[in-house]
């Protein structure tokens, strides 16, 4: 059996488009439709009705579904696994939305060293929407999210509420209008939210990056403002490299942990998600 006939499959299940899910993968419609026509060929059973609003699964697709993406969870299991050296017997994957990664990557990396040394680990930083489709075609385990999608097969739970703080790179007060120099950095949908009640009236803004990283060492060599994870900056905070505007109002964005619920893989998973509410239950802590 195709592995990316399967992968195509799951694409068109969750899209309900054979047109979007030749987009997303990066192949022509009729490639789609060839991959689709070889899985049911394989399994001699018709796996979507085609509508004109798009593709709906038929009774024998809903039952394929809840096999096709433990097969691919399965292969990428093994591929990766088969590349591993000697001094490891698995892989655990993760993916850390945007901006996350001295918050949680490199604490969690800490923690996975000291307690389970004979784990590999692979990373992989994106937004939401790329986390979420990675965890569904098993490239990774464990995505710490701010957007998470209800997708079959995956468990959803709360992991932390970080602050942001607006820092400047010399001392001032928050004010009402545009401020030159300030960047808006995208925390995600509900940062914006909440950065437009906080400052309503304010359309597009000059600078807008998705990096903090980036944002930051621009407001370090050249001067200005922006929102920051406060747990990142605190100590360019207490050095007086970076200044709390004044009168700005904190803003608490929620992650979320997703995962897959692989039986397979319940051991492996139970540490990398053990080490991973150990950091959010540590920043708790530190934050009262």
């Amino acid at each position: 059996m195709n592995i990316e006939n399967i992968r195509a499959f799951l694409e068109v299940s969750q899209t309900g488009s054979f047109q979007q899910a030749a987009r997303n993968l990066n192949i022509t419609q009729s490639a789609m439709s060839a991959r689709i026509k070889g899985l049911e060929t394989g399994l001699n059973r018709q796996l979507f009705h085609r509508r004109r609003n798009g593709a709906v699964l038929t009774p024998g697709g809903q039952s394929f579904f809840r096999h096709a993406a433990s097969l691919i969870r399965t292969w990428e299991l093994a591929r990766q696994e088969s590349a591993l050296s000697e001094n490891f017997h698995s892989v655990v994957g993760l993916g850390v939305q945007l901006n996350h990664w001295h918050s949680i990557v490199t604490p969690w990396l800490n923690w996975m060293g000291d307690n389970h040394a004979d784990l590999a680990t692979h990373i992989q930083s994106d937004y939401s929407s790329r986390l979420m489709e990675r965890l569904r075609d098993g490239s990774i385990d464990v995505a710490i999210i701010y957007e998470p999608q209800q997708i079959p097969g995956v468990t959803i739970e709360s992991f932390a509420h970080e602050k942001l703080v607006m820092a400047a790179s010399s001392p001032r007060s928050a004010e009402s209008g545009a401020v030159e120099g300030y960047i808006f950095i995208d925390w995600g949908q509900s940062f914006r939210a909440a950065h437009s009640r906080a400052f309503p009236g304010i359309g597009k803004h000059r600078i807008t990056v998705g990096l903090a990283d980036v944002g930051l060492g621009h407001i370090e060599e050249h001067g200005g403002s922006g929102y920051f994870l406060e747990s990142v900056i605190s100590d360019k905070l207490k050095s007086g490299a970076l200044h709390q505007v004044d009168g700005a109002p904190d803003i608490t964005i929620p992650t979320y942990m997703v995962y897959v619920d692989a039986p397979e893989r319940q051991v492996v998973l139970g540490k990398a998600i053990e080490g991973l509410r150990n950091i959010s239950s540590t920043s708790s802590r530190a934050d009262r």
